[in-house]
């Protein structure tokens, strides 16, 4: 497998993983958790998966030809007025993987080495796809963190749950 190959197969598996992560916290919530913020102050799940999406369509959209931050993005307007409704939210989520995943699919070793813009500022594709990852991570995570404060004791682990690291272990190990 080629070094190119292998780079573009580990950023799928990390960006569907982290997908995964906001599918599976979305599951867990209905149309009003998705405006819940803490405060006035904060950004609401309906809010941060508009930025998400927005910068998902910006960045990956012509992703070797043009600058990642184009011109008709208003990302100020990401911050305002989140999706009306989950299922709406929901749409967007997908539009905006699939342009990054559609974007990934055309990297090959021959177009690998082309120097990637964001923001005027030169990347390799190793650059820009890792500062993608680590943006929308820290955003997922976000995401994950307050449907966990929404859901408190009904919340379901989207991993090892507290406590549970034994029993992982013994199912997974055998110890």
């Amino acid at each position: 497998m080629s070094y190119e190959k292998n780079f573009i197969d580990s950023a799928l598996f990390e960006f569907k993983r982290y997908k995964t992560l906001g599918d599976r916290t979305f599951a867990q919530l209905d149309n009003q958790d998705i405006h819940w913020t803490y405060s006035d102050t904060d950004n609401s799940i309906a809010i941060i998966v508009k930025h998400l999406v927005g910068n998902m369509r910006s960045r990956w959209t012509n992703f070797l030809e043009e600058d990642g931050e184009k011109i008709w993005r208003n990302r100020e307007d990401e911050f305002e007025n989140g999706y009306g409704s989950k299922k709406e939210m929901l749409e967007a989520w997908a539009k905006g993987w699939n342009c990054l995943f559609d974007a990934l699919a055309t990297l090959n070793g021959t177009n690998f080495n082309t120097p990637i813009r964001i923001r005027n500022e030169q990347h390799t594709v190793i650059e820009a796809v890792h500062r993608q990852l680590a943006h929308y991570s820290n955003h997922v995570g976000q995401i994950v963190f307050i449907g966990k404060m929404i859901k408190g004791a009904g919340w379901n682990s989207l991993s090892i749950p507290k406590g549970g690291s034994a029993t992982f272990n013994k199912e997974k190990f055998g110890l």
